[in-house]
């Protein structure tokens, strides 16, 4: 009998052992489990946002970049065609990577505190109006740059308003480095398209 509760002393050592070490690698794995933004976040909202705004400066962009008269507007159409798209596939890796869908149920800008102000319509801040980019499409000569920088520096701006909106609400790091960038890139363009708008004799729209 004593023989025999040595051996049940050990078996239950060794079972408590097990457990308490199964215990400890569970509470290390939710520990370090990734702690993504959730469906209604700011990080989800402005990643599908800033997608689809995007989207609309690679169509712009394209159009400048192969119906622009200047070079220099030619170039900054391609330059803003690629960026944007190349931001918009790492966004749409963050949702994928979050576990949300590209498109969410709430309407635009709904992430950001009195974000739905700042809507034309259902466009976000700056978007050109489908009207605008067939006008864009259809223009001929100097008049494809000249609408070109008006539509994108406006496009532009509200971007940058974007930006601050979803750097107000504390992002992750990624979220805050793609916001940062964006809108260093943007704010030096819009001082580009500026001077390109002098150069061609034209004003910003208001």
């Amino acid at each position: 009998m004593p023989e025999l509760s040595r051996r049940g002393k050990i078996t239950v050592g060794v079972v408590a052992a097990v457990v308490i070490a199964m215990i400890g690698f569970t509470v290390g794995l939710l520990a370090t489990r990734p702690d993504y933004p959730g469906e209604n976040s700011a990080d989800v909202g402005f990643a599908r946002d800033m997608s689809a705004h995007h989207g609309q400066a690679v169509e712009m962009g394209m159009i400048a970049f192969q119906n622009a008269t200047l070079p220099d507007v030619r170039t900054l159409g391609g330059d803003i065609a690629v960026t944007q798209e190349g931001q918009i596939g790492v966004m749409q890796a963050w949702l994928k990577q979050w576990g949300v869908g590209p498109n969410g149920t709430q309407p635009p800008m709904a992430w950001m505190p009195d974000g739905q102000r700042a809507l034309n319509g259902n466009l976000m801040p700056g978007m050109a109006t489908r009207d605008e980019i067939a006008k864009l499409k259809a223009a001929k000569g100097k008049d494809v740059d000249i609408l070109f920088l008006q539509y994108m520096l406006r496009h532009h701006l509200g971007g940058i308003h974007m930006v601050d909106g979803v750097l107000s609400e504390h992002p992750t790091p990624e979220v805050k480095e793609m916001a940062e960038t964006i809108k260093k890139n943007q704010s030096g363009e819009v001082v580009v398209m500026e001077n390109l708008l002098k150069q061609l004799g034209a004003q910003p729209l208001n």
